[in-house]
């Protein structure tokens, strides 16, 4: 993480204790499913992960990406190893959310989301939950608890606890 949009300080962080969601225990609220197989937005995957990555940094005054990180999420994209999911309202992007995928791993490591109209970062989510689950994925770290997380099962987990989901022993 970049302490500042401006810096060209990067930082390693590992927060203790993790947010994360074991993808077998997803729930989204009836609500937001209803909203979901209404199909009132367009749901793509890979489709513009540049603007994906940007409109996140442009979606708060204080963000952690600063370019150069914003151009390695990038290479790493078109290496196959970050993804975004996007929604669209006709041709205008309205949410998004992105990530990265570990190497030999079943988890992707959810980066960050932002939502120009309602609940598109929450239908972005329940999008890239199905997408993880046709791919055999079996967790999403999303690094930080939060309200919003929890509605979704979304749990915390020590450093240790992380670090053996990483090695594949936890279930």
């Amino acid at each position: 993480m970049a302490p500042a949009r401006g810096s060209s300080e990067i930082n390693w962080y590992a927060p203790d204790p993790r947010a994360v969601l074991k993808l077998d225990e997803f729930h989204a609220p009836a609500r937001l499913m209803r909203t979901y197989r209404q199909r009132n937005y367009a749901l793509t995957v890979d489709q513009d992960f540049p603007a994906v990555i940007r409109a996140c940094a442009d979606a708060r005054e204080d963000t952690w990406l600063n370019d150069e990180l914003i151009e390695l999420y990038c290479e790493l994209h078109r290496g196959g190893h970050a993804h975004s999911v996007e929604a669209w309202d006709g041709g205008q992007l309205v949410g998004g959310l992105y990530g990265v995928t570990v190497p030999d791993r079943p988890i992707f490591c959810g980066e960050s989301m932002f939502s120009r109209a309602r609940d598109t970062s929450k239908l972005c989510l329940v999008r890239l939950v199905e997408w993880l689950r046709e791919r055999n994925f079996e967790w999403l770290d999303a690094q930080f608890q939060t309200d919003h997380l929890a509605q979704f099962n979304f749990r915390e987990i020590s450093q240790m606890q992380y670090e053996s989901l990483l090695q594949c022993e936890m279930e």
